[in-house]
């Protein structure tokens, strides 16, 4: 059972390195250069951030290390799943269009569940970087951080992976599809 306290409890944990380390040795393309050592001795020096790193892992985003921050010297973990997280789909933009739905409103938001799982949503640089690294959302799609412009007018941006290209789209932030989620990421 998870805390309440946004903790994780040794034993969940050590599940999480042994699953995040399974995955950084399996793709090591993703992330040339850098040593599982590093990763866990920061991962250990922030605990807090465990948290967040397990919420990406337990919505099925299948987060990965994609890159190290030379100025901060964090770590960037982005959500690697091939797909959408399964865990984040059939969600409206924000919190301001979960609002506006007057019916059929969807269970949340993507910036709503960013918040809450203490990640940010990609944007859309940060979207086509992590395309460079692999395919993905070949079958669904993933909404990304949209300028305020566009915001203002009820619109919303996201990204996928169609034709072997990735394509930047936008949609009334209200709406929400079975097969369109978020990829978040985690500086640590």
């Amino acid at each position: 059972m998870k805390s309440t306290k946004k903790e994780l409890t040794t034993e969940q944990r050590d599940e999480l390195f042994k699953i995040l380390k399974t995955r950084f040795e399996k793709n090591t393309k993703r992330h040339e250069g850098i040593k599982w050592e590093d990763v866990q001795a920061r991962l250990e020096a922030h605990p807090k951030k465990l948290w967040s790193l397990d919420e990406m892992e337990m919505t099925e985003g299948e987060p990965d290390v994609i890159g190290f921050d030379k100025k901060t010297g964090e770590y960037i973990f982005v959500d690697c799943s091939p797909e959408s997280p399964k865990g984040r789909r059939s969600i409206c933009f924000d919190h301001q269009a979960l609002e506006a739905r007057k019916e059929h409103k969807p269970a949340n938001s993507a910036t709503n569940m960013a918040a809450d799982m203490g990640i940010e949503l990609l944007d859309e640089e940060q979207y086509r970087e992590l395309q460079q690294l692999g395919n993905f959302d070949t079958k669904t799609s993933s909404w990304i951080q949209t300028p305020d412009a566009i915001r203002k007018r009820g619109g919303a941006l996201f990204c996928d992976r169609r034709y072997d290209h990735v394509f930047t789209y936008h949609n009334g932030a209200e709406s929400y599809y079975a097969a369109r989620g978020f990829r978040g990421m985690l500086k640590i």
